[in-house]
């Protein structure tokens, strides 16, 4: 098991079941979780990582299910100490989704990195997203639980403009288990602008 430290019209598909993903525009070489969340998502949430869902009560919407440039919450724990966020940016079925986010690996080759269109699995036992495993590119294989707080998800009323991130190429299908029954996501979101600053370092 792998130790990770974290840490203007409606979206368009740019693969099954993906979502356009907006290019990054820090220029800082070790790209840390929360700017590249707030940037790709629109939530403009400040502070570490572990404090977004409890900031997000009464200024965005928070659930159980994933939708378009929605920021998934991971809970700390005892591995992730500071909590971390990455944002959806594929839904592939009930319980399998697309996360972009930056600065999850577990050494110098795989920290600071921006990771598109990372495949995460849902394993809860309700079915209701609160235990997440990863499938890190460098390991191939679907890593150690999470536990999850859920989703905010971003105003619609924003002006967006989607600068398409041309590095990533759509992930290849992957295995993922048994779905249960589960209503498809609702909420919309659209494809975010660019902040104007990165943040800092909040793991």
């Amino acid at each position: 098991m792998l130790l990770l430290s974290a840490c203007g019209t409606g979206p368009a598909d740019v693969g099954e079941g993906l979502y356009p993903v907006a290019a990054y525009s820090g220029t800082e070489d070790f790209v840390w979780c929360v700017p590249y969340a707030r940037e790709i998502s629109g939530v403009r949430i400040r502070g570490d990582a572990d404090t977004w869902w409890d900031q997000a009560a009464g200024r965005y919407r928070r659930g159980n299910r994933p939708a378009p440039y929605s920021v998934l919450a991971l809970k700390p724990d005892s591995r992730l100490t500071d909590g971390h966020v990455g944002v959806v940016t594929g839904i592939v079925g009930p319980r399998e989704i697309r996360v972009s986010h930056a600065n999850w690996g577990w050494d110098r080759r795989t920290r600071g990195r921006v990771y598109t269109h990372m495949p995460a699995i849902d394993v809860s036992p309700g079915n209701d997203w609160s235990q997440i495993r990863f499938r890190h590119p460098a390991v191939g294989g679907y890593g150690r639980v999470y536990p999850a707080l859920g989703f905010i998800y971003p105003d619609d009323e924003s002006t967006h403009h989607i600068r398409v991130a041309d590095a990533m190429p759509p992930p290849s299908p992957s295995p993922s288990p048994s779905p249960s029954p589960s209503p498809s996501p609702t909420a919309s979101a659209q494809a975010p602008d660019a902040a104007a600053t990165a943040m800092r370092h909040l793991f």
